[in-house]
Protein backbone atom coordinates (compact mmCIF):
# COMPACT_ATOMS: atom_id res chain seq x y z
CA UNK A 1 0.00 0.00 0.00
CA UNK A 2 0.92 3.81 -0.78
CA UNK A 3 1.74 5.76 2.50
CA UNK A 4 -1.43 7.89 2.09
CA UNK A 5 -4.00 5.43 1.81
CA UNK A 6 -1.80 3.96 5.38
CA UNK A 7 -1.85 7.32 6.72
CA UNK A 8 -5.95 7.27 6.07
CA UNK A 9 -6.42 4.33 7.55
CA UNK A 10 -4.54 5.07 10.86
CA UNK A 11 -6.23 8.18 10.73
CA UNK A 12 -9.51 6.61 10.77
CA UNK A 13 -8.60 4.74 13.54
CA UNK A 14 -7.06 7.45 16.07
CA UNK A 15 -10.28 9.41 15.30
CA UNK A 16 -12.40 6.25 16.34
CA UNK A 17 -10.32 5.73 19.46
CA UNK A 18 -10.35 9.41 20.68
CA UNK A 19 -14.39 9.68 20.26
CA UNK A 20 -14.55 5.82 21.96
CA UNK A 21 -16.17 4.40 18.70
CA UNK A 22 -15.41 1.10 19.66
CA UNK A 23 -17.55 0.13 17.23
CA UNK A 24 -15.66 2.20 14.54
CA UNK A 25 -12.30 1.44 15.84
CA UNK A 26 -13.32 -2.34 15.57
CA UNK A 27 -14.48 -2.00 11.51
CA UNK A 28 -10.87 -0.97 10.70
CA UNK A 29 -9.25 -3.92 12.03
CA UNK A 30 -8.26 -6.94 10.70
CA UNK A 31 -9.55 -10.13 11.37
CA UNK A 32 -6.58 -11.29 13.13
CA UNK A 33 -5.43 -8.30 14.43
CA UNK A 34 -2.72 -8.41 17.09
CA UNK A 35 -2.41 -5.79 19.44
CA UNK A 36 0.66 -5.06 21.98
CA UNK A 37 1.13 -2.33 25.08
CA UNK A 38 4.85 -2.15 25.49
CA UNK A 39 6.44 -0.39 28.46
CA UNK A 40 10.09 -0.05 29.22
CA UNK A 41 10.47 -3.09 26.39
CA UNK A 42 8.67 -5.21 28.63
CA UNK A 43 5.00 -6.50 27.10
CA UNK A 44 2.50 -5.56 29.39
CA UNK A 45 -0.83 -6.17 27.73
CA UNK A 46 -1.35 -8.61 24.44
CA UNK A 47 -4.49 -9.46 22.30
CA UNK A 48 -4.79 -11.35 19.25
CA UNK A 49 -8.49 -11.26 17.01
CA UNK A 50 -10.96 -8.70 17.25
CA UNK A 51 -13.08 -10.66 20.17
CA UNK A 52 -9.81 -10.11 22.61
CA UNK A 53 -9.35 -6.28 21.41
CA UNK A 54 -12.84 -5.49 21.74
CA UNK A 55 -12.79 -6.71 25.04
CA UNK A 56 -9.62 -4.77 25.95
CA UNK A 57 -11.25 -1.59 23.81
CA UNK A 58 -14.37 -1.87 25.96
CA UNK A 59 -12.39 -2.39 29.44
CA UNK A 60 -10.17 0.47 28.73
CA UNK A 61 -12.86 3.10 27.40
CA UNK A 62 -14.29 2.80 30.88
CA UNK A 63 -11.47 4.25 32.88
CA UNK A 64 -11.28 7.70 30.59
CA UNK A 65 -13.54 10.23 30.90
CA UNK A 66 -11.57 11.88 28.49
CA UNK A 67 -8.65 10.82 26.03
CA UNK A 68 -6.54 12.05 23.06
CA UNK A 69 -3.91 10.84 20.97
CA UNK A 70 -2.43 13.00 18.32
CA UNK A 71 -0.33 11.94 15.82
CA UNK A 72 2.68 14.19 15.50
CA UNK A 73 4.65 12.35 12.80
CA UNK A 74 5.29 9.39 10.23
CA UNK A 75 8.26 7.24 9.46
CA UNK A 76 9.08 8.28 6.12
CA UNK A 77 8.03 5.32 4.43
CA UNK A 78 5.99 1.86 4.78
CA UNK A 79 8.21 -1.41 4.93
CA UNK A 80 6.64 -4.90 4.64
CA UNK A 81 3.19 -2.79 5.00
CA UNK A 82 4.41 -1.11 8.84
CA UNK A 83 4.57 2.28 9.27
CA UNK A 84 5.89 3.86 12.67
CA UNK A 85 4.11 7.00 13.98
CA UNK A 86 5.22 9.07 17.03
CA UNK A 87 1.87 9.97 19.11
CA UNK A 88 1.55 12.61 21.88
CA UNK A 89 -1.45 11.14 24.84
CA UNK A 90 -3.44 12.72 27.12
CA UNK A 91 -6.04 11.61 29.01
CA UNK A 92 -8.07 12.46 32.16
CA UNK A 93 -8.83 8.88 34.44
CA UNK A 94 -12.29 8.07 35.16
CA UNK A 95 -11.86 5.83 38.27
CA UNK A 96 -8.86 5.48 41.12
CA UNK A 97 -6.67 3.16 39.71
CA UNK A 98 -4.20 0.16 42.12
CA UNK A 99 -0.83 2.44 41.07
CA UNK A 100 -2.48 5.38 43.20
CA UNK A 101 -3.69 7.80 40.50
CA UNK A 102 -7.26 9.48 41.40
CA UNK A 103 -10.40 9.98 39.21
CA UNK A 104 -9.61 13.14 37.54
CA UNK A 105 -5.93 12.84 37.16
CA UNK A 106 -4.31 14.13 34.09
CA UNK A 107 -2.21 11.67 31.94
CA UNK A 108 0.02 13.04 29.51
CA UNK A 109 2.70 11.07 27.50
CA UNK A 110 4.67 10.68 24.13
CA UNK A 111 5.24 7.61 22.72
CA UNK A 112 4.99 5.56 19.30
CA UNK A 113 2.77 3.00 17.76
CA UNK A 114 3.77 0.83 14.66
CA UNK A 115 0.86 -0.33 12.72
CA UNK A 116 0.72 -3.18 10.52
CA UNK A 117 -1.46 -3.14 7.25
CA UNK A 118 -3.34 -5.94 5.40
CA UNK A 119 -5.94 -6.35 3.09
CA UNK A 120 -6.46 -2.51 3.91
CA UNK A 121 -7.15 -3.52 7.24
CA UNK A 122 -4.76 -3.01 10.51
CA UNK A 123 -3.13 -6.04 11.45
CA UNK A 124 -0.91 -5.05 13.84
CA UNK A 125 -0.87 -2.29 16.68
CA UNK A 126 2.12 -1.96 18.61
CA UNK A 127 1.90 0.82 20.99
CA UNK A 128 5.49 1.76 23.21
CA UNK A 129 6.11 3.88 25.76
Amino acid sequence: MVIKEVQAIIEKYIEAYNSFEIESMVQLLHKDIIFRNISNTETTTETRGIAAFRELAEQSSTMFSSRRQTITSYSDSVINDEIEVEIDYEGVLAMNLPNGLKKGDKLQLKGKSKFGIKEGKILLIEDYS
